[in-house]
């Protein structure tokens, strides 16, 4: 199995499954003599763990993370920083009765054509849990690019069919991170009523980044856009993603949607901050649609190995709507993507 690995001067390798042992992350390429804030780390790694949010899964893990080499008395020595996260709430018998069938939505069907085996617990590989060892690399490259002035931030503007239409980055102290603390409010009521109908719902993350200066990213495909695609695409949750007004410039005219410029600067922001593949130096801003659990409680159609109909219902404990453990997830995926365009065009200095 190959692609396990991101980037080629911010290099991020995860490894382990779903319900192994442990999960983690090996980081090469990071400068020597930066300071770790290990604190801030662990609050991201808190942000996305099962059982922190209320909107999530009921299972509760600690995910206490720990750094095992790259670092001394801690400042970053230059050589590859390895970081571990045991595992410590499993219940791999949720997944005993899965072993001949395969639940829809999830890569049980593709996985085993593709290789001939899988893991049941959980999905194994192909796990959302994977993701813990993106947050604790991104929760780094966050703090490196903190240095030269990028910060990043995303939020839930839409789950369902409630949407989000304030964007007071202030106010997101709520379970979805959602810059509408009205919206936020009618996103947690109707995500609790999915989890009561044993379903789940998807929604659309919103990220933010500031500070990036203009020249980043390649005209042809090195696209600076293209580049965060594939990062945040490789998110399982994702199917599909945007820059600017995305899909609604199909209905606007060129009047509209160019983001003209006078001699103090641009005008509007309609492109997202990216123009021809390459940083302007305006805010940054992507959506992502984040497609429902895939894990549902109501009966629904599958095959076995056999590809024999049946009926399934998936036991165990899963989260009714993604979206308030992903918004960290995409954090982390564009600060890796960034610091690695940034060491590559610019250096480490």
């Amino acid at each position: 199995m190959g692609h396990n690995s991101f980037g080629t001067a911010y290099t991020v390798t995860t490894f382990g499954e779903s319900h192994g042992p442990a999960l983690g992350v090996i980081i090469d390429g990071v400068e020597p003599g930066f300071r770790i804030d290990e604190e801030a780390i662990q609050r991201e790694m808190d942000r996305r763990r099962p059982g922190a949010n209320p909107t999530g899964t009921e299972r509760n893990e600690i995910d206490k993370l720990t750094i095992l080499s790259g670092l001394y008395e801690g400042v970053t020595t230059g050589t590859p920083i390895a970081m571990i996260l045991y595992s410590t709430n499993q219940r791999s018998a949720d997944y005993s009765h899965l072993e001949n069938v395969f639940r829809p939505g999830h890569a049980d069907w593709t996985f085993f054509q593709k290789y001939g085996i899988r893991d049941i617990r959980g999905g194994g590989r192909s796990s959302g849990r994977e993701t813990s060892a993106r947050v604790a690399a991104g929760a780094l490259a966050k703090q490196l690019l903190a240095k030269r002035g990028i910060t990043i931030k995303a939020g839930t503007v839409q789950v369902g069919d409630i949407v989000a239409h304030k964007r007071d980055w202030a106010e997101t102290d709520n379970p979805l991170s959602c810059p509408d603390k009205d919206a936020a409010q009618s996103m947690v009521s109707l995500i609790e009523q999915v989890r009561s109908e044993k379903d789940s719902i998807g929604g659309i993350i919103e990220c933010r980044v500031e500070g990036v200066r203009p020249g980043l990213g390649e005209p042809v495909f090195g696209k600076l856009e293209a580049l965060i695609s594939h990062a945040v695409m490789s998110i399982g949750a994702v199917k599909g993603i945007q820059f600017g007004d995305g899909f609604a410039c199909a209905s606007m005219r060129g009047s509209q949607f160019n983001d003209q410029r006078t001699s103090e600067g641009f005008l509007s922001n309609h492109a997202g901050g990216i123009l021809g593949g390459i940083s302007s130096g305006q805010e940054i801003i992507l959506q992502a649609a984040i497609k429902p659990t895939a894990s549902i409680g109501k009966p629904q159609k599958t095959v076995t190995k056999d590809n024999e109909t049946t009926n399934l219902e998936i036991e165990g404990r899963h989260d009714p709507c993604i979206c308030s453990r992903a918004v960290v997830v995409i954090e982390s995926m564009v600060a890796i993507t960034l610091l690695d365009l940034y060491y590559t065009a610019f250096g480490k200095a």
